[in-house]
């Protein structure tokens, strides 16, 4: 156990620390960029060796630019130093002039300086070939200005030293470093920008394999033509394991390639029409077209990535809604049926989203409440864009709730033509019996501000309402209408007797008997003041009021042989009625004047009896009716 804990230990203590990577990774990529612009510096110098007056497709002042363009400018000494040093060291390796070699190593900077700057004014700026706008300024600037500066400067110094054509120095210069440019740029930042660490190579290894298999077919013969094949197997590596290995596939392709073609096989080779120059012209142009189609491809793609992003973030904030929120949200066709449901539905009344699919929205509504709700779906067809509603709606075991409803057409986005309806549902149901609780709360309120406290007959407010409307009535009518005006006789000196409180049973004793007569709905019994009631009696004559006055007064005596020679029972009533047929101009004062008159003589002539006044009669006491 103690050896293997050791071997773990050992194993451990050699692993690279990844601590250790990121502290030096600037002095390591330092030391790349040193070794790769190295490399390429000697590669060149060795194809134009080998071939005269050929350009290789790698360029040591690209490379460099690659570099600049994805390190913070801060750094940019440091790379600057590694750069020109490895183009020193380059040349150096190689036997030539040194003089030739500081003209054109100060040139490739000037070069690179030119890109760099113009390119990356930003120090956070990183390089995004998949922009349409970077990559018309990575023409201008790297593939264009640069070299053009620099061979302009070239061509001067080739004319006075060498006594060269200026024209075709700054040519061949403008050439070679413009395709290098855009060729090797785009390929290095996009492979320096890939961690390579991508999974799915273990499952498309297949596409790789194929595609540098078609190269080395197509490049090693000119007979058949495979070189359309390596298109498409390159678009595959693309879209399968990304820009990263696509560009590092493009410089795959470009070693194969140089290597064929330099030794006079493949489409690209030298013939006797064809020299070395333009052979080379023509194999960086095509290995420009296939980075310039990798990186159209990756703009298409990352566009569809983008409008994928962006329906997938839709999608999880209308999953996040519709799944949290409270209230049901439905899709309906303009006859109102359902095409969508969310899943509140299952929560509120018990239903699966998928049962209420094809089915009506006033389906499950109560049959009272169905033509309300049809009505109001078909009234959103002629133009009106939203509307309200509350009905009752059926739950999964049948029973009735009520519901909120807000219904809102809309339109397709592109012809504005009505496509559906849009629901939001709520259940109401406490709120309606909250809603329920609080009018009746509302009607004990205003029953108690209309009735009398002690009897609970109504009391003055509630009786003058009352005559105003029925004299109106009445009048409109020609109706005739009556009044009892009730009054407790020696009730003072009762109450004084027997006590205030039975005095007040008294007096609830009067207004049950009343109320026990006057039964008809347009009847009204009232608290007059103290010991005095009133009973309105609409559309009653003269006879028929007396005979509810009599029926008062026998339902009085009733209640008062209860008491069994109680003090409270000696209690009688005089009561005076009138009746008249209302006029237009007249007050409905005039009824009260006459029934308290009547109410009078009942009193003067012994009390404890009704005395009336009948509707064609003045108030003069021949008149006058006893009917105790």
């Amino acid at each position: 156990m103690k050896n293997a804990v050791h071997a773990s230990s050992s194993h451990q203590t050699h692993r690279p620390n990844p601590l250790w990577r990121r502290k030096h990774v600037t002095a390591i990529r330092l030391v790349l960029c040193f070794f790769s612009v190295t490399t390429a510096t000697v590669s060149v110098w060795f194809f134009q060796r080998e071939e005269a007056g050929s350009n290789l497709i790698w360029g040591a002042n690209a490379l460099l630019l690659a570099y600049l363009l994805l390190a913070p400018r801060w750094r940019w000494p440091a790379y600057f130093t590694a750069g020109m040093t490895a183009m020193i060291v380059g040349s150096a390796l190689i036997d030539e002039s040194w003089k030739t070699n500081l003209v054109y190593n100060a040139l490739n900077l000037i070069e690179v300086m030119i890109g760099a700057f113009l390119l990356r004014r930003r120090s956070t700026q990183l390089p995004r070939f998949t922009d349409g706008k970077y990559l018309v300024r990575f023409i201008g600037y790297a593939v264009l200005a640069g070299p053009i500066v620099s061979g302009s400067i070239l061509a001067l110094i080739m004319a006075i030293w060498r006594h060269a054509p200026p024209l075709k120095s700054l040519t061949d210069w403008v050439i070679g470093d413009g395709l290098g440019a855009a060729i090797v740029v785009p390929t290095f930042v996009a492979i320096f920008q890939t961690r390579f660490r991508n999974l799915s190579l273990k499952r498309h290894w297949f596409y790789p394999f194929v595609l540098v298999v078609m190269t080395v077919a197509a490049f090693s013969q000119d007979q058949t033509p495979f070189l359309l094949l390596i298109l498409p197997f390159l678009v595959l590596v693309l879209m399968r394991l990304g820009l990263g290995f696509a560009a590092l596939s493009t410089l795959v392709i470009a070693a194969i390639a140089s290597w064929f073609t330099f030794r006079g096989s493949g489409p690209f080779a030298m013939s006797e029409s064809v020299d070395a120059v333009r052979s080379s012209i023509q194999l960086q142009f095509f290995v420009a077209c296939c980075i310039f189609m990798i990186y159209i491809v990756s703009v298409i793609l990352e566009e569809r990535s983008g409008i994928e992003q962006r329906l997938q973030h839709i999608a999880s904030i209308h999953a996040l809604v519709t799944e949290n929120s409270r209230d049901v949200i439905m899709l309906a066709d303009l006859d109102g049926r359902r095409t969508y449901v969310s899943p509140a539905i299952e929560g509120m009344k018990g239903w699966r989203p998928e049962e209420l699919i094809d089915r009506k929205i006033s389906e499950l509504a109560h049959p009272d409440d169905r033509a309300k709700v049809e009505d109001t779906i078909r009234g959103l067809r002629p133009g009106s864009e939203d509307a309200m509603i509350e009905y009752r709606s059926q739950n999964r075991k049948g029973e009735y709730s009520w519901v909120e409803a807000s219904l809102r057409m809309f339109r397709d986005t592109k012809t504005g033509i009505p496509s559906g309806i849009l629901s939001l549902v709520r259940d109401i149901t406490e709120r309606k019996h909250h809603e329920e609780l609080l009018l009746k709360a509302n009607q004990t309120l205003e029953e108690l501000a209309i009735a009398d406290a002690l009897t609970g007959v109504a009391n003055r407010r509630r009786f003058d309402e009352c005559l105003a409307h029925e004299w109106s009535r009445s009048a409109r009518l020609q109706k005739p209408l009556s009044m009892l005006l009730i009054d407790a006789d020696s009730f003072k000196q009762l109450n004084d007797s027997i006590g205030h409180l039975a005095g007040d049973r008294c007096l609830k004793r009067i207004a049950e008997a009343a109320m026990e007569a006057a039964t008809r709905p347009g009847d009204v019994v009232a608290r007059f003041g103290g010991d005095e009631f009133v009973v309105i009696l609409p559309n009653t004559d003269n006879l028929g009021a007396a005979e509810v006055g009599r029926q008062i007064r026998a339902n009085l005596y009733r209640r008062n042989a209860t008491l069994n020679g109680n003090p409270e029972g000696l209690m009688t009533i005089s009561v005076g009625c009138a009746t008249v047929i209302p006029k237009p101009e007249e007050q409905s004062t005039i009824l009260i004047q006459i029934a308290d008159e009547a109410l009078y003589i009942a009193k003067r002539t012994g009390r404890d009896r009704l005395c009336t006044i009948p509707p064609e009669s003045t108030l003069p006491q021949s008149k006058l009716n006893d009917l105790s």
